[in-house]
């Protein structure tokens, strides 16, 4: 069984995202992770379990970081759902990187290829190879609500009052935070967290939280550890659990950014993604994952009862 999509008529008002189906409450959000596969700003396949993985990945590391900086969750009352406080969303999406990588368009290895040398504040020096670690992590934030995703700097931000200057300071300093403990952490599994997007949101008394997932296979790219040196020196791609090899199928065989109609995901690969978004859960949390089978939805709307309107 796949989730494709909800349809719940008494959790409030519906917004669908790329992946996530999302219900807005007067002071809560119901956050139901489907299995949708999207890239290239489009939805390309079904990944059976992905949705599960994808909550229980971020139950993990919201648990692990609370002490940073507070986050929305306030239950998990399915293996695919987050009940979260509403917040204020900050319209700016925080990616932080720790490596130079990546083949879309908007890539940093795309983009230094074609000589671009400033990536939000950080100015990245000549000579660079791909998958290279950066000297230090960098934020290259981006707009959220635009048609496109807009390069940020802080300059940007402040001078466009998309933050003042406290809450941009808390939400970059909450950042390299999260991401330094998602190194670290990721590191004892094998794991090398290469980088991820964060989420932030203020409460009606204007507190920063956390919201949305963390360090998650979608917000995020991991790579493993033991074969990263080995295989960069022999001029090899990383070992990676995140979308790329799904991606760059796409992109060998079709325009995703401009063909109306792509084909279809080769049916071994759907498999290997999910039995990837499965490994990488079982690698980063350390237990066995729990399929769930029988109707996803029907399971969600009986989970969620108790949160009816």
């Amino acid at each position: 069984m796949v989730l494709e999509k909800t349809d719940f008529k008494n959790l409030g008002e519906k917004y669908t995202g790329k992946v996530r189906d999302v219900y807005s409450q007067k002071d809560k959000v119901v956050m139901i992770s489907t299995d949708r596969y999207s890239a290239f700003d489009r939805n390309l396949a079904l990944i059976p379990c992905k949705g599960q993985v994808l909550t229980q990945v971020s139950r993990f590391w919201f648990e692990n970081t609370k002490d940073i900086v507070k986050n929305h969750v306030i239950d998990f009352p399915d293996p695919n759902v987050i009940v979260g406080k509403k917040c204020a969303v900050v319209p700016v999406e925080m990616v932080v990187r720790g490596y130079i990588t990546g083949v879309t368009g908007t890539s940093t290895w795309t983009l230094y290829q074609k000589g671009e040398r400033t990536f939000g504040d950080a100015v990245l020096p000549d000579g660079m190879k791909k998958n290279q670690k950066l000297t230090e992590p960098i934020i290259t934030p981006t707009t959220k609500f635009e048609a496109h995703d807009r390069p940020l700097t802080s300059k940007i931000i402040l001078e466009e009052k998309i933050m003042t200057p406290e809450i941009w300071q808390k939400v970059s300093g909450a950042a390299l935070k999260l991401f330094a403990r998602g190194q670290e952490i990721a590191l004892k599994k094998g794991l090398i967290l290469v980088d991820t997007k964060y989420e932030f949101g203020l409460t009606p008394e204007g507190e920063v939280m956390l919201i949305d997932e963390i360090h998650t296979p979608d917000s995020s790219r991991y790579w493993q550890a033991n074969s990263y040196k080995e295989r960069i020196e022999q001029g090899l791609e990383p070992e990676n659990f995140d979308k790329e090899f799904l991606r760059l199928w796409f992109k060998a065989n079709c325009d995703p950014y401009k063909d109306k109609v792509v084909p279809p995901a080769p049916p071994e690969m759907v498999t290997e993604l999910s039995r990837r978004y499965i490994q990488i859960y079982e690698q980063i949390t350390g237990e066995k994952f729990k399929k769930e089978t029988g109707d996803i939805e029907k399971r969600i709307e009986n989970n969620l009862k108790k949160y009816a309107i």
